[in-house]
């Protein structure tokens, strides 16, 4: 019998009257630079369309191919029929990239989070995380029976004394995003990796927000920080940066991997990533291998958004990562991040405002996110739409 209504109805105002409701803008385009949506054309600032690869017409062919020769959906789960040969190329690939022995997909990151602790990590074991991991680490983090320790995010004095309190543990592991995703900070993986030694731990790092385009050569913070043969496993995304359609993995030692696909429960009881999506993600990967040019055009993007915001006198999170947090801090920022990021969309530029419990209360901001497809004209205007909306919500 449904008896909450009232009570659900009341959370609703609630959230709707703090500011903080969440609206979903539907988009009447594919999703690229400049889109369209219901009320207006735009240039898009918040995707994780990092490298333009979302739209990019050899990953559209080779997806369109692969409809055709592979189909529409594999209709199980990867141990009964589900497997096709590109599946374990792409596991292959992936593991090329990352210098590791094996590497598992799954439906999403979400789900790779959710299905690594819980087969490593029982309750002899001990869990360090830092305190502004994903959501997705957290709620794995929570499946697994083993002792938990929270850090304060990238503070290393901080992670030392949570590797004291678990000493005695049977396996220790440490687990950092590589970049937080609502700061656009790195994690200090050398740092990190020095401590896991001292301490015998191992290191987990989820780098969702990296693959493909932080480091010389795309292979994310592991490699940005000069530790990738230092971290022992990696989450990550197919749903960002490579091609941002969906699928997610862990990789790194061929036991780890093995065992995952004996035991991990989201991979275990979940369909196989789809035909498509397999191709288009192989293909995105080719690409973004040898995108030097694309990256260097994302680090350009970012520098002139910073600097061009900063002169204009906007509060930024500081750092090189193309997420640019711009800031609205205090008891109302959450209502002026989403009437400016509104306003915005008149002047043709779509951005998201993010309040708690997105981010923390007090720290709304609107999280710009550049892209190799945005021009310096896109750039320059989304500037331009930020002072417009400021000025007519806050007043010049």
């Amino acid at each position: 019998m449904y008896t909450i209504k009232d009570d659900l109805s009341a959370t609703l105002q609630e959230i709707r009257d703090a500011g903080l409701w969440k609206d979903e803008r539907q988009l009447t385009s594919p999703q690229q630079a400049h889109i369209t949506t219901t009320k207006a054309q735009a240039i898009n600032f918040c995707a994780n369309n990092y490298l333009g690869l979302a739209d990019h017409p050899e990953v559209l062919a080779a997806a369109a191919d692969a409809l055709q020769e592979w189909g529409f959906g594999m209709a199980s789960v990867r141990f009964i029929c589900g497997t096709q040969e590109q599946h374990t190329r792409l596991e292959g690939a992936l593991s090329d990239w990352f210098g590791t022995e094996d590497t598992i997909l799954y439906s999403s990151c979400f789900d790779a989070n959710g299905g690594v602790f819980e087969v490593l990590f029982g309750k002899d074991d001990a869990i360090i995380s830092d305190a502004l991991n994903h959501a997705s680490l957290i709620d794995g983090i929570r499946l697994s029976k083993a002792a938990r320790y929270r850090y304060a995010n990238a503070d290393m004095d901080d992670l030392r004394a949570q590797l004291e309190a678990a000493r005695g543990a049977r396996r220790t592991v440490i687990v950092t995003d590589g970049v937080f995703s609502m700061d656009g900070y790195l994690a200090p993986l050398e740092q990190i990796c020095d401590l896991a030694e001292e301490y015998g731990a191992m290191v987990l790092v989820d780098d969702s927000h990296a693959v493909g385009f932080v480091g010389a050569g795309g292979g994310g913070t592991p490699e940005a920080c000069g530790v990738a043969d230092r971290v022992d496993l990696l989450t990550g995304t197919l749903g960002k940066a490579l091609g941002g359609a969906s699928g997610g993995y862990v990789s790194g030692p061929a036991e780890v991997i093995a065992l995952l696909r004996q035991r991990s429960r989201p991979y275990l009881f979940s369909n196989a990533v789809a035909p498509v999506v397999a191709a288009g993600s192989l293909k995105a990967i080719e690409i973004a291998r040898g995108s030097d040019e694309a990256r260097e055009t994302l680090q350009r993007n970012t520098a002139l958004f910073r600097e061009l915001m900063t002169e204009e006198g906007f509060e930024l999170l500081p750092g090189s990562h193309p997420i640019t947090p711009v800031m609205f801090p205090g008891e109302d920022g959450a209502r002026q991040a989403a009437q400016i990021a509104d306003a915005m969309l008149e002047h043709g530029v779509y951005v998201i405002a993010f309040s708690y419990p997105v981010v923390p209360q007090g720290q709304a901001r609107i999280r710009v996110q550049l892209s190799a497809a945005h021009s310096e004209d896109d750039v320059r205007a989304c500037v331009a739409a930020f002072v417009a909306a400021r000025d007519e919500v806050l007043g010049s």
